[in-house]
């Protein structure tokens, strides 16, 4: 089956079809590395990892470019607050990112390229956008001029006049147009800076990323990706420079308990944190829980719902875990897993073929095609990266109280506990609860269904 996805240009599902075969190009906006990464960060950073694995079932080399932004007003501001250099704040939160996303099962991009890196290749764009009359030099600044090209807004749909009106646009008196956006900046002697034609000074942000593009991919790229809060002005302002990608994919946005993220509300959530609650791959899990193009709302059951799916997959392949090796027979059970995932990353569904799967293995008498089914489950696990620990290190890693918890058995008393109180037997339904506390396991009875989840420690 062909992948297809869906392009942001032009908002249609359509089949994928690089301009090599032979080597698919993406490149995804990375973080701007100031302070810890929170999960709406990390989101981009797990649903592309898991393009990028479906991509390389599809295609023999895939070069995924996922950039890092080192110098930027907010890194120069922790700057002056700590009274250090801007490296040693890009320096620090880029270890806390690599770190963070390896706990989430993120695997390193083939290329991260550093804005600061990058700073000849920014200038010589910045040249050739002026030469051909995009781009003009006012006050010591160089801005493109937005009505120079034809097709600004194609990608977001919306008229620059529009764009003025619902966006912060900056007021400046030296603007052509009031849509026109910096692509060089003049720096104050206490700002980072870099020699150019038009004085000591830095980039704009939404040039760093074409510059990028260019140096490391090439003049033209398969696939753009990032956050739905990228589309304008970043990448509109990408495609204006001059970027050409076949297929502009974006993932949704995350919420917390319903409410948007923001620091005034106190509900921004780092990932650092979340990994003292749970671990890696259950936010992982959670995170891939909702097709990646639509929002994301993130609450604290749903996290415990991930961590309890992953015990019951964990439990599966524990259980077969004597089961001689098939692998080879593992690809006849995995056609519509993979079908899910093709047809525009459709993690949900995706999951629904993992449990279908398990069920199937534990239903199965034949050691031969328990085999293969183990093999499946872990072959499907690795697109979503997920499943690839041993099992016994999954439930040993939430500690000692919990390594003892046995899924099989939690779900067979939960049954039966069901069972009695639908025959009205409530002491036998009140002692089979019981049971389930002393296992360190709290149910919760809703909408005719029982969930569980671990005690806290």
């Amino acid at each position: 089956m062909s992948l297809s996805l869906t392009n942001s240009l032009g908002g249609r599902k359509e089949r994928f079809v690089p301009y090599d075969p032979g080597e698919v190009r993406m490149y995804v906006c990375g973080p701007t590395v100031y302070d810890f990464p929170h999960i709406g960060n990390a989101r981009p950073a797990v649903v592309f990892d898991v393009l990028a694995r479906v991509l390389r079932r599809h295609f023999p080399n895939v070069v995924y470019a996922r950039n890092l932004t080192d110098v930027d007003d907010k890194i120069n501001a922790a700057a002056r607050a700590q009274g250090v250099a801007i490296g040693v704040i890009s320096r620090r939160y880029t270890q806390a990112y690599h770190a963070d996303m390896a706990a989430l099962g993120v695997m390193p991009p083939t290329v991260e390229p550093k804005v600061t890196d990058n700073i000849p290749q920014i200038v010589a764009l910045i040249e050739r956008l002026i030469a051909r009359g995009h781009a003009y030099e006012a006050k010591a600044h160089v801005l493109f001029h937005v009505p120079s090209f034809a097709d600004y807004g194609a990608l977001s749909g919306r008229t620059p006049e529009d764009m003025i009106a619902g966006a912060r646009i900056e007021v400046a008196p030296f603007k052509k147009h009031p849509a026109d956006f910096v692509l060089w900046k003049p720096s104050t002697p206490d700002q980072p800076g870099w020699d150019s034609p038009w004085g000591r000074g830095r980039p704009g942000w939404h040039i760093e990323c074409s510059a990028m593009i260019e140096r490391h991919l090439g003049d033209r790229i398969d696939i753009h990706g990032g956050g739905q809060d990228l589309i304008f002005p970043h990448h509109e302002n990408e495609i204006a420079q001059g970027t050409r990608a076949r297929y502009w994919i974006h993932n949704g946005f995350v919420t917390v308990e319903g409410q948007k993220m923001s620091k005034s509300l106190g509900n921004v959530l780092l990932v650092r944190d979340l990994l003292a609650e749970a671990p890696g791959e259950a936010i992982r899990y959670a995170l891939l829980s909702a097709h990646y193009r639509k929002p994301l709302d993130w609450s604290r059951d749903g996290l415990q719902q991930a961590r309890r799916s992953l015990d019951r997959l964990y439990g599966v392949l524990r259980d077969l875990d004597d089961t001689a090796s098939h692998a080879d027979d593992a690809a006849a059970h995995l056609t519509a897993f993979h079908a899910a995932l093709d047809d525009d990353l459709n993690t949900p569904a995706a999951f629904a073929e993992l449990f279908r799967l398990a069920r199937a293995a534990q239903c199965e008498t034949s050691p031969a095609i328990r085999s293969a089914l183990r093999g499946a489950l872990v072959r499907a696990g690795a697109q979503l990266g997920i499943l690839q620990q041993a099992p016994g290190d999954w439930f040993r890693q939430a500690g000692a109280a919990a390594s003892e918890i046995d899924v099989v058995e939690i779900e067979r008393l939960i049954a039966a506990r069901n069972e009695a109180r639908a025959a009205k037997a409530f002491d036998r339904a009140d002692r089979l609860r019981d049971r389930l506390t002393r296992l360190g396991v709290i149910i919760e009875d809703r909408d005719g269904r029982t969930d569980w989840r671990r005690a806290s420690p």
